[in-house]
């Protein structure tokens, strides 16, 4: 298994994991248009051409960015992918200055394992809740935010 930069010829299968998250309400829903605009964003973890996992990094401003959309093909979680992606992530952060990272959850545990620590939502500037607008659990969201300060 390798974790790499994504590819446009890796959508269908990022959207096909990744939505199949939010059909249960895990994560939010990725559109393809969404996809194929931010595939800069975006990581795999793959093995002879099957995409077993994914994730993004998306940049906020100058000192902020957020892991995002890191889902897991089902019948492969706790087989350390979810990790390899992060740490993949969280490298890439380090190789543009980023200081800071931060994550919105449901599985803070798996956050915290890998250095996150669990803040106040409301202390994040206002531009991470553009995504927030759009879903159907806004403003009555219980997932956790988390973030980690990269050493730089």
């Amino acid at each position: 298994m390798i974790v790499r930069k994504a590819k446009l010829s890796d959508v269908e299968q990022i959207h096909e994991i990744v939505n199949y998250y939010a059909e249960k309400g895990m994560m939010l829903s990725r559109a393809r248009s969404m996809l194929y605009e931010h595939i800069r964003d975006f990581v795999v973890a793959e093995e002879d051409g099957e995409i077993l996992g994914t994730g993004a990094l998306h940049v906020l401003w100058i000192d902020l960015a957020e892991l995002r959309t890191l889902a897991v093909k089902e019948n492969l979680l706790s087989k350390g992918i979810g990790s390899k992606i992060v740490d993949f992530i969280l490298e890439e952060a380090k190789e543009l200055g980023i200081p800071k990272v931060f994550t919105l959850t449901y599985q803070p545990g798996f956050f915290e394992k890998h250095g996150f620590n669990v803040i106040q939502k409301e202390s994040m500037p206002h531009k991470v809740w553009t995504d927030c607008i759009n879903c159907p659990k806004f403003p009555n969201c219980n997932e956790v935010c988390l973030e980690k300060i990269i050493d730089l």
